[in-house]
């Protein structure tokens, strides 16, 4: 379901072209602040998760412990890592620029609730799209099988919502209720992504698959930033532009994921190479080339029309790039970063309040192949 979508995935050589009116990359030290930032929200939000799953039932424990990589699949400790922890710092970052130091720390356990909804989207997302390896290790379905990845998946999204329901802020109601519209969208965008990834090639166009990656990708990171506003008492705009901020980033990092899943090295991945096109995936970079009007287009076409053969996936990410579906997706990628930093702005005006949201942006946005 990628958020259905998918951990970041780094490795080297293309980056997404600098937006104009983008503040971070002005600020010396941008990707050590948002990587200080991150390691903060593991380290707060960390034990409210781990308590959470604890409280699971045994075998629902277990997977969920394998997904988050803290252990093996026999039971005993690991170091797997669990992730970034994008979506929680966002959420920290939005409280502490509109609140202070104290909304960021009432708002930690909602950011744990938004980190449970977006592992339960990747558990989903695994058996879905059958994909083998996350984090560099095998995905839970493949190791405890499709029924209880799925029950894991359902259980994260229960303990998300308990959080919030067990939360005495006055801000969880109504932070409950936006997580739950926003699992709502993630679902309605995963059912277009699927319906989508069923039509001819030639019947997908560009501005329907980007409508469905904002509700698969854009729309918990949106959702992330509003509640963090909303744990800072923050007038309605305010949490509606930061909203609107974090679904903008989110197209920024969803363009940018899928030019990494083309061409990004699997052994920075941990996925195989050319794994989306190998599933004939309709992403951004492939729309954008089957929509150029261009001989490439008609040759990919045909190309996705073919049943799938290793030998094939070079050609065809050459052709996607012939027909400048990767210049596209970093182009567009720099103007959604643009866009969101406008929203941003408009909710905290002040650069130096607003330094760990635009930190975290840019690294989400910054990742390279």
């Amino acid at each position: 379901m990628t958020e259905y979508m998918t951990e970041p995935r780094t490795g080297p050589a293309t980056e997404c072209p600098a937006p104009r009116t983008a503040e971070p990359e002005q600020r010396p030290g941008g990707g050590h602040e948002a990587a200080m930032l991150l390691e903060r929200a593991r380290a707060e939000v960390g034990p409210v998760l781990r308590a959470a799953l604890d409280s699971l039932p045994g075998p629902m424990r277990r997977i969920a412990l394998y997904h988050f990589g803290w252990e093996h699949a026999d039971g005993t400790p690991a170091e797997a890592g669990s992730g970034k922890a994008i979506r929680p710092a966002l959420v920290l970052a939005a409280a502490s620029a509109l609140g202070g130091a104290e909304a960021r720390t009432a708002a930690v356990r909602a950011a744990a609730a938004v980190e449970l909804v977006h592992n339960f989207t990747l558990l989903h997302d695994d058996v879905m799209d059958r994909d083998a390896t996350r984090r560099h290790r095998p995905t839970a379905w493949r190791v405890f099988g499709d029924t209880d990845a799925i029950l894991a998946g359902d259980a994260l999204q229960a303990l998300a919502l308990r959080l919030l329901a067990e939360d005495t802020h006055p801000a969880a109601p109504a932070a409950a209720a936006r997580l739950a519209d926003c699992v709502v969208e993630l679902c309605a965008g995963q059912h277009a992504d699927t319906a989508l990834e069923r039509r001819d090639p030639g019947e997908v166009t560009l501005a329907e698959t980007l409508a469905m990656a904002e509700a698969k990708t854009g729309a918990l990171l949106g959702c992330a930033c509003a509640i963090g506003a909303l744990y800072a008492n923050a007038e309605d705009a305010d949490a509606a532009a930061l909203d609107a901020f974090g679904r903008e980033a989110g197209l920024a990092f969803q363009l940018i994921d899928d030019v990494i899943g083309i061409w990004g090295d699997p052994r920075r991945t941990g996925k195989p190479a050319g794994a989306d096109l190998a599933a004939r995936k309709k992403s951004l970079p492939v729309v954008a080339a089957l929509t150029s009007g261009t001989s490439a287009a008609a040759e990919l076409a045909a190309l996705y029309a073919t049943v799938h053969r290793k030998e094939d996936l070079e050609r065809i990410a050459l052709t996607v790039e012939r027909a400048g579906g990767r210049d596209w997706a970093q182009a567009e990628a720099a103007d959604r970063m643009a866009r969101a930093m406008q929203e941003v702005a408009r909710a905290v005006p002040d650069p130096e309040a607003a330094g760990g949201l635009l930190a975290l942006a840019e690294f989400v946005t910054r990742r390279s192949t």
